[in-house]
């Protein structure tokens, strides 16, 4: 069976899955990819499928050639020399056409044969012109990439709040699906301020403990809610999830702290405010509100037109 390498395709491409083809290499071993019938360089990132692709073995996308030598590291390193160049001639370009596209990095393949240039923008650019002006000032195949403000921060890197490097810059391969609710769950203010990145999105490791906090959010109360504790009855006001600890406001400022059981705090029966009778709040007659039928009450004194009267006023 064909052992089966990650390989990370030149400076921001995704990674591959390719064919050893019998070249023992390490992780961390600059690697030289064949790919599309082209020649790529890349750097291995293991040798050893994980057990969740173990069992499903992904799809051979290339096969190694071989390990890299001095030629091909003089090469890369050739390659972005070059790629600085192209990037600053782009941006010009960009400027001189004023095309409303922000050009964030550039590299080559590794025969030079292509040259790829990553951008982020509000919306779509129209960049024929663009490419056509770049195809005939470099002679290569250009390749112009959008990507957005979390792909911007892993390629220009830097350090978070925390002062370690960024994780999209330093491990993250994959963006995962993050919202609001991670923050909710645990019980972090929501400030955008506190729980944004510096691409401006929710932080990425709003994620790695958002399922351990699921679980042990089973059982707590809501807060606010009205639970009953062996000291009283009150309404919860703060909540502890890690040591499931909720503090509870009996009223006349004694806040008590209790600890929360698996199966929850029992809740307080919900108390009826006393509605005070008013005047005007009497009970309705039967009869009132309807209306009087004709020859009834006063409809009586109703008198029909005087001309069908004598002068007493009887019917003749």
């Amino acid at each position: 069976m064909a052992r089966i390498f990650q390989i990370k395709m030149g400076e921001h491409r995704p990674d591959l899955f390719v064919d050893s083809h019998g070249v023992d290499c390490r992780r961390g071993d600059l690697v030289i990819v064949e790919v599309d019938r082209s020649a790529e360089y890349g750097r291995v990132i293991t040798t050893e499928l994980p057990p969740s692709l173990a069992q499903k073995p992904p799809m051979i996308q290339g096969r190694l050639v071989r390990l890299a030598n001095e030629g091909d590291l003089r090469q890369i390193e050739h390659n972005r020399f070059k790629a600085n160049d192209a990037l600053h001639v782009c941006i010009s370009k960009v400027n001189e056409m004023h095309l409303d596209m922000n050009i964030l990095s550039a590299e080559y393949s590794f025969d030079a044969s292509r040259a790829i240039f990553y951008f982020t923008a509000e919306g779509r650019v129209d960049f024929r012109e663009l490419v056509k002006e770049l195809a005939r000032i470099f002679r290569v195949r250009i390749e112009l990439k959008q990507v957005g403000v979390r792909d911007r921060a892993k390629m220009t890197g830097g350090f978070g709040v925390c002062g370690q490097e960024l994780c999209c810059a330093n491990f993250i391969k994959d963006f995962g699906q993050l919202s609001i609710k991670m923050a909710k769950e645990q019980a972090l203010p929501l400030n955008p301020t506190k729980i944004s990145g510096v691409c401006g999105r929710i932080k990425c490791c709003m994620a790695y403990e958002y399922n351990v906090y699921r679980e042990l959010n089973k059982g707590l109360p809501k807060m606010g809610a009205r639970v009953e504790i062996p000291e009283g009855r009150g309404r919860v006001i703060s909540l502890d999830i890690l040591k499931r600890l909720a503090y509870v406001d009996l009223g006349e400022g004694k806040i008590v702290k209790a600890p929360v059981p698996p199966e929850g705090l029992p809740k307080a029966p919900q108390m009826e405010p006393r509605r005070e009778q008013r005047p005007d709040d009497r009970r309705p007659r039967p009869d009132e509100g309807r209306g009087r039928q004709p020859g009834q009450g006063r409809d009586r004194d109703r008198r029909e037109p005087r001309e069908n009267r004598d002068r007493n006023g009887r019917r003749p």
